[in-house]
């Protein structure tokens, strides 16, 4: 009966149906249910490819999919909402409805994902008595906001008004993060308000954390690995003997972090266990079906205190489906294994992009960073990227040293990375990364000091998120002595078609400008192992960052991004230099050997 029902067709008429808990199962339409899921985020899949992805997911034999919402793509700047392009979630739920497929909806407010700050908008960090996950006034009063926003815009797609939401996540992993169920409460009452009430609202712990992050009038769902299926869902049949049983995430990959080998998974594992949690007629969710990219500046990081790891743009997590759409074996082992175990032969495999070489190309303009210098602001501290009302991107830090110095110049509490410049010249680099606080400085008095800062990625996981301002947080000391009286420089690099670039070459911090052309648009990989670190932007679109450190050294440039024609192409890096090309590859390069 199980395998039948999971494959109950979708109705797409704006007839309301039902999706609730009973008797310990999920129910549609009062009949039992099995969810067989997979995650996409539409954040990092084009949004001309949402379509190609989902007829992909049918075809593996998925009968829902799963996603997160970020509030920081859908509220960049205090009350500026966009629900449009690329952001418009609601068109993402109504072509999974047109392709046959229920939707899992995770609007957090906190999402997690390897997504920068955990999909938290920058800009809430401005205030600085700000404690995100938490009762603060400030904190809910914003969660609010965008909760009732995003519900204006897909509550209306919830199973009980004809659509195809049948689930609702409330928050995200809380257990592993605190145990106050009065915010978690209010994280539920808040969803609720949202017009969220005509799908089952449910939360998703750690089977070893369900005690602290679960709330009690809803459905617990629970995370986990490879091999680690059969020791988690006693927990859970133990904390919850009436169910019903579902895995929220099933990691089938992992993610990459920058100057750490590429990931591989073990397929193995994962297919004996999906096979075991269908055998057992349980509901699960594969995280992620396909992963996608942390298209720009998005890419999350971890940290637990000390320890800061960025990660890459590319989340391709080794998963079923590869970062640009193609079918990899785990995706026709999976197929095959959800087939086995439903009796139901799923639609054939849609035929995948293809990618296509581009010829290398030439960088033949640029233009100093020096010389694309905003107006700054003056304070006697270093301000950080959220006081000047800035996101994403880099800062500068300039002043003149009133003394001479010969010794440590300190960065208290770097985030995340510097260049140090004295009397224009480069000295050093200070990386969070490799937890770095300063370098020795030997400087007459007048010189000119700069501090270039980037934002390498907001961490997304544990307490640490609650300190993430970005730029240099505690100050500067010379030899001990404090140095004080700044101009910040805000360089959020939003506007690239107004850079004014020449012949001339460049050094030093740098952008650059090239073209090329195509007859026809496709998928290709940019290749930017001539780079050293920076970001990419095809079209005035941000791509990408880049690093020589590995492991990623290509850049997944979707073909809809492209046009007939003529192509731009800027790359901004720390390390300038003449004679730079690039080209684009029929095949990503994620595995490069790490520095």
């Amino acid at each position: 009966m199980l395998a039948a029902a999971a494959f109950a067709p979708l109705v797409s008429s704006a007839q309301p149906r039902s999706f609730t808990v009973q008797n310990g199962q999920f129910t549609l339409d009062g009949k039992p249910f099995r969810i067989i899921s997979g995650e996409i985020h539409y954040a990092r899949v084009p949004r001309a490819y949402w379509r190609d992805r989902l007829k992909m997911a049918k075809a593996m034999g998925l009968n829902t999919i799963t996603t997160y919402v970020f509030w920081n793509e859908q509220e960049p700047e205090r009350g500026v909402f966009d629900f449009t392009g690329n952001r418009d979630v609601a068109e993402f739920v109504r072509e999974a409805q047109q392709e046959g497929l229920y939707v899992i909806l995770r609007p957090g407010p906190y999402a997690c994902a390897e997504w920068e700050f955990g999909g938290f908008p920058a800009w809430l960090l401005k205030d600085h008595n700000m404690v995100v996950r938490s009762s603060y006034p400030g904190f809910i009063s914003a969660a609010s906001e965008y909760m009732k926003k995003l519900g204006e815009q897909v509550a209306p797609l919830q199973i009980g008004n004809g659509g195809p939401i049948i689930a609702v996540q409330v928050e995200n992993e809380y257990g592993s993060f605190g145990d106050d169920h009065a915010y978690m409460e209010q994280i539920h009452k808040m969803i609720v308000d949202a017009g969220f009430t005509k799908a089952q609202l449910y939360t998703a712990d750690g089977a070893d954390m369900l005690a602290k992050g679960t709330l009690p009038e809803l459905p617990a769902a629970i995370n986990f690995g490879p091999g680690d299926a059969q020791r988690s869902y006693p927990l859970l049949k133990k904390f919850r003997p009436q169910g019903p049983f579902m895995t929220g995430e099933y990691w089938d990959g992992w993610f990459d972090h920058w100057g750490s080998k590429h990931a591989v998974t073990n397929m193995k594992q994962q297919v004996a266990d999906l096979d075991w949690m269908l055998k057992q007629g349980y509901s699960v969710s594969i995280y992620m079906f396909e992963g996608g990219t942390s298209f720009g500046w998005m890419n999350g990081a971890n940290s637990n205190g000390k320890d800061y790891q960025p990660d890459v743009t590319s989340y391709d997590y080794d998963a079923a489906l590869d970062e640009s759409g193609h079918p990899t074996p785990k995706y026709f082992a999976f197929r095959d294994v959800i087939s086995k175990d439903t009796g139901v032969t799923p639609p054939p495999v849609p035929a995948a992009p293809v990618a296509v070489a581009i010829a290398p190309f030439k960088f033949a303009q640029s233009v100093s960073l020096w010389k694309t210098l905003p107006a700054p602001t003056h304070s006697e501290q270093p301000l950080t990227m959220e006081d000047m009302g800035q996101a994403y991107g880099y800062i500068l830090y300039r002043t003149k040293l009133q003394q001479p110095v010969s010794g440590e110049l300190a960065l208290h509490t770097l985030h995340d990375y510097a260049r140090v410049y004295v009397g224009g010249k480069y000295i050093g680099s200070v990386d969070r990364r490799l937890n770095q606080t300063g370098l020795q400085v030997d400087a007459p008095a007048g010189s000119q000091l700069d501090i270039l800062v980037e934002n390498t990625g907001r961490v997304n996981y544990t307490t640490v998120i609650r300190g993430e301002r970005v730029g240099i947080l505690g100050g500067v000391t010379a030899a001990g002595k404090p140095v004080t009286g700044w101009e910040n420089y805000p360089l959020p690099m939003t506007a690239t078609a107004s850079l004014p670039f020449t012949d001339e070459p460049c050094t030093g911090p740098c952008f650059y400008r090239a073209a090329f052309n195509v007859s026809k648009t496709a998928d290709t990989h940019l290749d930017t192992s001539a780079w050293t670190k920076g970001e990419v932007w095809i079209n005035g679109r941000a791509l990408g960052r880049v690093w020589n450190i590995g492991p990623q050294k290509t850049l997944y440039l979707p073909g809809p991004w492209l046009k007939s024609g003529a192509n731009e192409v800027v790359v901004f890096d720390l390390d300038g230099g003449a004679g730079r090309t690039m080209q684009g590859l029929d095949k990503p390069v994620l595995d490069a050997p790490v520095k």
